[in-house]
Formats: structure tokens, C-alpha cells, sequence
């Protein structure tokens, strides 16, 4: 009787407990990284708002062929209808030669865009790596890096790409050059100051004890760790981008004609803004509305990806 009454409550315990099966089903699964920032981002209707008409914008430049064709319609002058309003032929009117402004407008984006990213990225490559670098090692090496980075940080951007641009010449590859180029810096920062914060705690540690090489530990355990600050300056970096781009050309120093170029485009229309409105407004608005929807993009994944709004 006493062997029976031990063993009852083990047995009624045993009862009770789920097989590991079944715990393992009703246990939520659990959410990735990204789906989780993509569920707070689409919290915030100002970036789904920027993320909306971002969108639109790359469609834009993806069909824009499809839209106008650019040997007839973007480039070619008709000065017969040049200077017209907008009306059901002409949506946003012609400028000085007669070109379709809405036609321009949407070819424009595609060297917009292409600088800007194109530039970001290469800034993003060159700065993070030099920070990555600078942020790892430390000591002298940390110290020559960042000051060459302060050499540059005294020269305003837009300046040094005016420099660069001048000295090299005005086409598309200098002009993403030099505007990545003045952008280095400010990756550098960014990737050095997530790099301190990482480059001391246990999984780097258990990296090296394991034998991983320095540029495994690098490249494999700390930039991915260093993203989310880089995703989101690389969002902003474009919206600057895409204005450092508008302002040289408005200059001279960017995009050449007939090839259209937002900057440009306000450039040569600026003599005829009291007589003929259209052609520096729609041009320069579209610049502002990308640039806006941009950094509403880059508010809202700064807040998606703070590891302090996690939970």
C-alpha cells in the first residue's frame, strides 16, 4: 500500500504534464528580426506615407520609357509650342524649346535616383569600411583614419564635390564620385561609433577564441551588427544626394543638356518665372516632395529599427 501511495502522486504528475510534442507546437513561434521592424514601420503612417511615394517615384523611373519616349518627346525641340501651359496635351506645359515638362520630369528621375543611390552606396562602402577598420583595431590606426575623416568634415560637401567636379569634369561618373566621395565622413562616424559599442562583447570574444580571423570578425560578426544605423543615414544620405545633385547642376557642374536633370531643369527656366510659372514650379516641387518623402522614410525606420521601442 505504501509503494502505491508513493508512487500515485508521480503518477498523477506525469499525467499532468504535456508530452514535449505538444509544448512545442503551442509555443508561439517566434517573429524575425525585419518582420518585426516592418510591423512597427507600418505603424507610422508618415513613412508609409514617404514609403508610398518613394515607390511611385522608382516606378516612374523604371517605366519612363514606357511613359514618354525620350528621343522624340524628352529631347526633341519644338519651338513651336514652347513656353505653353499645362492643358490636356502638355499636363505640366513645355519649357524655353518646347519639351513636355511632365516628360522630362519623369526621364529626370532616373539620374536622380541612380546618382543618388549609386553614390550612397559607394559612400557606404568606402566610410564603412574605413570605420568598421578604424573602430576595430583602435589605437594609431583608429586615430590617422579619423583625422583624415575631420580633414574632410571641415570642407563642406557641397563644396568639396564643386572642387571635384571641376577638377575631374562635369559628367554623371564624376558627379557620383565626388558626392560619394563628400559623404565618406559621415559613414565612417556612424560605422565607428556602432563598431565600439560591439566590438567588446561576448559574441566577438567567443569569435576569437575560436580562432576567427580579423576580417571574419569584421565582416561577418560586426558590420551585419552595424546596419540598422547605417539603413537608416543611407535613407537620408540619398534625400542629400539627390538635392547636392539638383544644385550642381543648377550650377553647371552636373548634368549637361538636352539630357533631363531636375536641377537643370530649374536652371533654365528661372529667366522665364514670371511670364511662365510651370517651368521651374513642377520641377521644383518634385524635388521637395521626393526629398520630403525620403526623409519621412528615414524618421520612421530610425524609429522602426531603436532597439528601445523593441518591446
Amino acid at each position: 500500500m505504501s509503494q502505491e501511495m508513493t508512487l500515485d502522486p508521480i503518477q498523477g504528475q506525469l499525467e499532468k504534464e504535456p508530452a514535449p510534442e505538444i509544448v512545442a507546437k503551442a509555443a508561439p513561434k517566434k517573429r524575425s528580426q525585419w518582420l518585426e521592424v516592418w510591423s512597427r514601420l507600418k505603424r507610422d503612417k508618415m513613412a508609409m506615407l514617404g514609403l508610398v511615394i518613394i515607390t511611385i517615384v522608382v516606378l516612374a523611373a523604371i517605366f519612363a520609357d514606357f511613359i514618354a519616349d525620350y528621343e522624340t518627346v524628352v529631347i526633341a525641340q519644338n519651338l513651336s509650342d514652347r513656353l505653353q501651359g499645362p492643358s490636356a496635351q502638355y499636363w505640366l506645359g513645355t519649357d524655353e524649346f518646347g519639351r513636355d515638362i511632365f516628360a522630362r520630369i519623369i526621364h529626370g528621375t532616373r539620374v536622380s535616383l541612380m546618382v543618388g543611390v549609386l553614390s550612397v552606396a559607394i559612400a557606404i562602402v568606402l566610410g564603412g569600411g574605413l570605420g568598421a577598420v578604424a573602430g576595430y583595431y583602435g589605437g594609431k590606426l583608429d586615430n590617422v583614419i579619423m583625422r583624415v575623416m575631420d580633414i574632410f568634415l571641415a570642407v563642406p560637401s557641397i563644396l568639396l564635390a564643386i572642387a571635384i567636379v571641376s577638377a575631374l569634369g562635369a559628367n554623371l561618373m564624376n558627379l557620383m564620385f565626388a558626392i560619394a566621395i563628400s559623404s565618406v565622413p559621415t559613414y565612417a562616424r556612424v560605422v565607428r561609433a556602432s563598431v565600439l559599442t560591439i566590438r567588446d562583447q561576448e559574441f566577438i570574444e567567443a569569435a576569437r577564441a575560436i580562432g576567427a580571423s580579423d576580417f571574419r570578425i569584421i565582416f561577418r560578426h560586426i558590420i551585419p551588427n552595424c546596419l540598422s544605423p547605417v539603413i537608416v543615414q543611407g535613407a537620408l544620405g540619398v534625400a542629400g544626394a539627390i538635392l547636392s545633385t539638383a544644385g550642381l547642376s543648377f550650377i553647371g557642374l552636373g548634368i549637361q543638356p538636352p539630357e533631363p536633370e531636375w536641377g537643370a531643369m530649374l536652371a533654365g527656366g528661372r529667366q522665364y518665372l514670371r511670364h511662365a510659372w510651370h517651368v521651374t514650379t513642377f520641377p521644383g516641387l518634385t524635388i521637395m516632395i521626393t526629398i520630403l518623402a525620403l526623409n519621412l522614410l528615414g524618421d520612421g525606420l530610425r524609429d522602426a529599427l531603436d532597439p528601445r521601442l523593441k518591446h
